[in-house]
């Protein structure tokens, strides 16, 4: 580049920066990634190492923050506070390393103080005869924001220290907010339609920087004590080590993960340690400061403009970054869920290169009015999966476009339906669907359902590998040959699957409909289907109004049983199902005059003589429904040994219970009920 463009960039990068620090500190409100910021900085400081002679004092590269907003008083550090150089890597840090034993004219290890670099608001605690006096702000470094009284709020800030009366000490550290919390301000915060914060720093600083305390007191944040301003009146020790001791033991909160380490190769090993650490913590941390141990040295190596010589940041590889949003695709889950994932630039983010973010579901879309084309903020934490966290709608170009949810399944074209209610859509081919075969196929095999013995998990997904099953009807297909060819299946195991293939032919139409996996039809929906309509082919051929006469079907569950039988491809299987010689013996009606009818039950614990299926059975039977949990309309619970909760319930509810050997009447003349109900 030439001077001129030289010039031309330095002062759009200073414009440029000293914006983003307005945005940082005064307004809580960032509008790019730490690591975005970095580069801009490095940048300008490129530029002013090639030309010192342009370096001036209100440079970035020589001022702390930015000036205090006007919403607090403005407070002056007795003790200016300072930012850290940072090291981005393990060559910078040598350099560093290099540089203090230079100044120092040393050439043994030089200690370290090593803790966490938090991610959160910078604070300096004023303390006069060991009472609280003054919270401030970083600000500018030289001039904070007086948010005493918000401080005060903190159960982590001690109102009062064991110190002299005539003592003064400014004692600095970080507010931070832990990882469950700002996910629990967030909850609050969409549930009242409110903006919510992009991070755990933003809520932290936008937290403690309220006009009105009691906003303050509802966030719990958490300080954290790392350093010292001006110190008057006291015992001063001897290393940076010393002083979180001292804080420790004055009862403050200091960094658990936090060590003396001597020279090079012990900083590494911190270094590598913590992070590998850094996603279980449940503070956000962005890197390892690592501090001159000894205070005489640190006294000796001394400042420049904004930082000290003494201390440097080594910086994880940045978890944020920004890239742009080229498309949206949706991916169809085990149970039929869709999920969009947007295709980004590639970026690299927490030292892996981010290709495919998840956007959650449309809900999620919606609430951060994501378009493909759009500059957006990514983040990884750990493994966690890469997430959008925020868009930048100043960065929005013209021809973004609304993301919409497909009419039909990406994987199988079955319809896709999202309740009203729900953020999640799914696909509607739940038999036929390549996504979702594993789990229909489970669920049809399970105990409740087909109940197909010896068919777990592993023997699915070998079939499935080998193109032995395709859809559930292809179980009764399966012949002897096929199995005992299979890897660990012996002879008599692949005889015991297809004795109980055999015997699960013969069923119940509610058990058969609860086998299909029709999306929100349980149990004793199945059961109350089967009771009212009694043919299948009735049941397929309903209208939702016509579904909406039977107990327990709403509108939401109508839609659904509707659409799973108008999905060619769910049929087809079933009618492969009836073709392999599934059958069932017409049910009976929902008589009035049955003896249980308009009677609900509810069984738990241990029955001595049958299964709670057999149970549930024996009622439905008598006319009686049954259900999974108690209410104030539940006629009465069957309670068996260890009955539990449910128990408990029923009696504080006030429902009667009838223990095994009352059940037994019941089931013997159902005139003997006698719940007073």
């Amino acid at each position: 580049m030439s001077e001129a463009d030289d010039r031309k960039r330095l002062a759009a990068l200073r414009a440029e920066i000293n914006q983003h620090n307005f945005r940082y500190y005064v307004l809580d409100r960032p509008t790019v990634p730490d690591a975005e910021y970095d580069a801009l900085m490095r940048e300008l400081e490129a530029i002013e190492a090639k030309h010192p002679d342009w370096i001036t004092p209100d440079s970035p590269t020589q001022t702390v923050g930015a000036p205090p907003s006007h919403v607090f008083e403005t407070v002056e550090h007795q003790v200016p506070m300072l930012s850290l150089d940072n090291a981005f890597d393990a060559d910078e840090f040598t350099a560093f390393d290099r540089r203090v034993r230079e100044r120092l004219g040393r050439d043994e290890p030089i200690t370290y103080l090593a803790e966490p670099k938090f991610d959160g608001l910078a604070i300096s605690l004023t303390y006069e005869g060991g009472v609280l006096a003054r919270a401030a702000t970083r600000g500018d470094g030289r001039r904070g924001e007086d948010v005493t009284d918000n401080v005060r709020t903190i159960e982590t800030v001690p109102y009062s220290i064991d110190l002299p009366v005539d003592s003064r000490i400014e004692i600095r550290g970080e507010v931070v907010m832990t990882h469950e919390s700002f996910a629990e301000i967030n909850r609050r915060a969409e549930r009242r339609g409110e903006k919510v914060f992009a991070n755990p720093r933003n809520a932290a600083a936008g937290s403690l920087r309220q006009k009105d305390p009691k906003v303050t007191a509802s966030r719990p944040l958490h300080f954290f004590a790392y350093g010292i301003g001006a110190a008057e009146g006291i015992e001063a020790p001897e290393t940076q080590s010393g002083w979180l001791d001292w804080f420790e033991r004055l009862g403050f909160v200091v960094a658990e993960h936090r060590d003396r380490v001597e020279g090079l190769e012990a900083a590494q090993a911190f270094h590598a340690s913590l992070g590998e650490k850094r996603a279980g913590l449940a503070f956000d941390i962005d890197g390892v400061v690592f501090k001159v141990d000894s205070l005489a040295d640190q006294q000796r190596l001394g400042f420049v403009a904004r930082a000290p010589r003494w201390a440097i940041a080594w910086k994880f590889p940045a978890e944020e970054k920004l890239t742009q949003v080229r498309d949206v695709e949706f991916q169809v889950g085990r149970t039929g869920a869709l999920t969009p994932v947007a295709r980004v630039e590639p970026v690299a983010v927490g030292g892996v290169t981010v290709a495919n973010v998840t956007l959650h579901n449309m809900d999620e879309i919606e609430r951060k009015d994501v378009r493909v084309g759009d500059w957006v903020r990514v983040r990884r934490a750990g493994d966690v999966i890469p997430e959008i966290i925020e868009v930048l709608p100043e960065k929005r170009p013209p021809d973004a476009r609304k993301i919409e949810l497909p009419d039909s399944c990406p994987e199988c074209g079955s319809e896709v339906l999202r309740d009203e209610e729900q953020a999640v859509a799914r696909c509607t081919g739940g038999l036929f669907c390549p996504a979702q075969r594993r789990e229909a196929i489970r669920h049809f095999a399970s105990r409740k359902a087909m109940d197909i013995d010896g068919l777990g998990e592993k023997w699915i997904t070998l079939f499935l590998e080998r193109e032995l099953v395709e859809h559930v009807d292809d179980l009764f297909r399966l012949n002897r040959d096929d199995l005992v060819a299979l890897p660990r299946m012996g002879a008599k195991s692949a005889d015991n699957l297809l004795d109980s293939l055999e015997k699960a032919k013969e069923t119940t139409l509610g058990r058969f409909l609860y086998a299909l996996g029709i999306r929100e039809v349980g149990e004793v929906t199945a059961e109350s289907l089967a009771r009212h309509f009694r043919d299948l082919d009735a049941l397929m051929a309903a209208s939702e109004e016509e579904l909406q006469t039977v107990e327990d079907v709403g509108p939401v569950v109508a839609r659904h049983v509707r659409a799973f039988f108008q999905q060619p491809h769910n049929r087809e299987v079933i009618d492969g199902l009836l073709a392999a010689g599934i059958h069932w013996p017409t049910p009976e009606g929902p008589a009035d005059d049955a003896p249980l009818a308009g009677k609900t039950f509810v069984i738990t614990g241990t029955l001595p003589d049958m299964t709670r299926d057999e149970a549930s059975d024996r009622l439905t039977a008598l006319g009686a429904k049954v259900t999974g949990s108690v209410s104030k309309k539940t006629t009465a619970l069957v309670a068996g040994e260890a009955g539990g909760s449910k128990l408990d319930k029923a009696e504080k509810l006030g429902v009667p219970v009838l223990d095994a050997e009352a059940f037994a009447r019941l089931l013997e003349n159902p005139s003997t009920l006698d719940t007073d109900r």
